[in-house]
Protein backbone atom coordinates (compact mmCIF):
# COMPACT_ATOMS: atom_id res chain seq x y z
CA UNK A 1 0.00 0.00 0.00
CA UNK A 2 0.77 3.65 -0.49
CA UNK A 3 1.73 5.92 2.36
CA UNK A 4 -0.97 8.43 1.74
CA UNK A 5 -2.40 9.72 4.71
CA UNK A 6 -5.77 9.98 2.77
CA UNK A 7 -6.52 6.23 3.21
CA UNK A 8 -5.08 5.18 6.56
CA UNK A 9 -8.54 5.33 7.78
CA UNK A 10 -9.12 3.00 4.64
CA UNK A 11 -6.69 1.12 5.06
CA UNK A 12 -7.58 0.53 9.20
CA UNK A 13 -10.53 -0.89 7.93
CA UNK A 14 -10.21 -2.87 5.11
CA UNK A 15 -7.57 -4.73 7.26
CA UNK A 16 -9.66 -5.15 10.55
CA UNK A 17 -12.64 -6.44 8.60
CA UNK A 18 -10.59 -8.97 6.32
CA UNK A 19 -7.63 -9.73 8.40
CA UNK A 20 -9.71 -9.82 11.45
CA UNK A 21 -7.92 -12.44 14.33
CA UNK A 22 -5.15 -12.66 12.12
CA UNK A 23 -1.23 -11.64 11.82
CA UNK A 24 0.15 -9.60 9.38
CA UNK A 25 3.23 -7.71 7.88
CA UNK A 26 1.78 -4.14 7.32
CA UNK A 27 4.27 -3.14 3.86
CA UNK A 28 3.84 1.11 2.94
CA UNK A 29 5.45 3.03 0.61
CA UNK A 30 5.07 5.78 -1.62
CA UNK A 31 3.55 4.69 -5.15
CA UNK A 32 3.26 1.20 -3.64
CA UNK A 33 4.36 -1.24 -6.13
CA UNK A 34 5.89 1.71 -8.00
CA UNK A 35 9.10 0.68 -6.47
CA UNK A 36 9.32 -3.03 -7.65
CA UNK A 37 12.21 -3.71 -6.41
CA UNK A 38 12.20 -2.44 -2.33
CA UNK A 39 8.67 -3.98 -2.76
CA UNK A 40 10.09 -7.45 -3.84
CA UNK A 41 12.72 -7.63 -1.08
CA UNK A 42 9.87 -6.68 1.96
CA UNK A 43 7.71 -9.67 0.33
CA UNK A 44 11.20 -11.61 0.50
CA UNK A 45 11.44 -10.89 3.81
CA UNK A 46 7.90 -12.23 4.95
CA UNK A 47 7.72 -15.01 3.31
CA UNK A 48 10.92 -16.44 4.80
CA UNK A 49 10.49 -14.85 8.23
CA UNK A 50 7.02 -15.28 8.86
CA UNK A 51 5.24 -17.64 5.86
CA UNK A 52 2.86 -15.66 4.07
CA UNK A 53 0.32 -17.24 2.27
CA UNK A 54 -1.81 -14.25 1.09
CA UNK A 55 -0.33 -10.88 -0.72
CA UNK A 56 -2.74 -7.87 -0.86
CA UNK A 57 -1.29 -5.14 -3.49
CA UNK A 58 -3.11 -2.06 -3.21
CA UNK A 59 -2.87 1.20 -5.81
CA UNK A 60 -5.12 4.33 -5.22
CA UNK A 61 -6.88 7.47 -6.91
CA UNK A 62 -5.02 10.32 -7.13
CA UNK A 63 -1.44 8.63 -6.01
CA UNK A 64 1.45 11.85 -5.73
CA UNK A 65 4.30 9.74 -6.21
CA UNK A 66 2.84 8.84 -9.38
CA UNK A 67 2.48 12.34 -10.76
CA UNK A 68 1.63 13.22 -13.83
CA UNK A 69 1.67 9.36 -14.81
CA UNK A 70 -0.57 8.60 -12.27
CA UNK A 71 -3.26 7.50 -14.36
CA UNK A 72 -5.74 4.79 -13.94
CA UNK A 73 -4.06 2.84 -17.54
CA UNK A 74 -0.18 3.36 -15.89
CA UNK A 75 -1.12 2.19 -12.27
CA UNK A 76 -3.02 -0.76 -14.20
CA UNK A 77 -0.04 -1.58 -15.91
CA UNK A 78 2.20 -1.36 -12.65
CA UNK A 79 0.21 -3.54 -11.08
CA UNK A 80 -0.06 -6.33 -13.52
CA UNK A 81 3.92 -6.32 -13.83
CA UNK A 82 4.14 -6.74 -10.18
CA UNK A 83 1.63 -9.59 -9.77
CA UNK A 84 3.18 -11.46 -12.90
CA UNK A 85 7.05 -10.84 -11.43
CA UNK A 86 5.74 -11.60 -7.60
CA UNK A 87 4.13 -14.87 -8.58
CA UNK A 88 7.14 -16.01 -10.87
CA UNK A 89 9.08 -15.38 -7.50
CA UNK A 90 7.07 -16.35 -5.25
CA UNK A 91 4.10 -19.55 -7.03
CA UNK A 92 2.76 -20.06 -3.79
CA UNK A 93 1.37 -16.84 -2.95
CA UNK A 94 -2.25 -15.71 -3.31
CA UNK A 95 -1.93 -12.03 -4.62
CA UNK A 96 -4.77 -10.56 -4.77
CA UNK A 97 -4.71 -6.67 -5.55
CA UNK A 98 -6.80 -3.41 -5.13
CA UNK A 99 -7.61 0.11 -6.03
CA UNK A 100 -8.57 2.42 -3.34
CA UNK A 101 -11.07 5.42 -4.56
CA UNK A 102 -10.83 8.36 -2.53
CA UNK A 103 -14.39 8.11 -1.66
CA UNK A 104 -12.73 4.68 0.30
CA UNK A 105 -14.54 1.97 -1.88
CA UNK A 106 -12.04 -0.77 -2.94
CA UNK A 107 -12.11 -2.55 -6.28
CA UNK A 108 -11.61 -6.07 -5.84
CA UNK A 109 -8.91 -7.78 -8.19
CA UNK A 110 -7.85 -4.79 -10.29
CA UNK A 111 -5.95 -6.47 -12.79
Amino acid sequence: MCIDFRFQKFIRQFTDERLAGKTFDLIALAGSTKNLKTVLKQIEISVSLHGIKELYLIHHEDCGAYGDEGTLEKQTEDFKKAREIILKKFPELQVKTFYLRLNGSFEKNFC
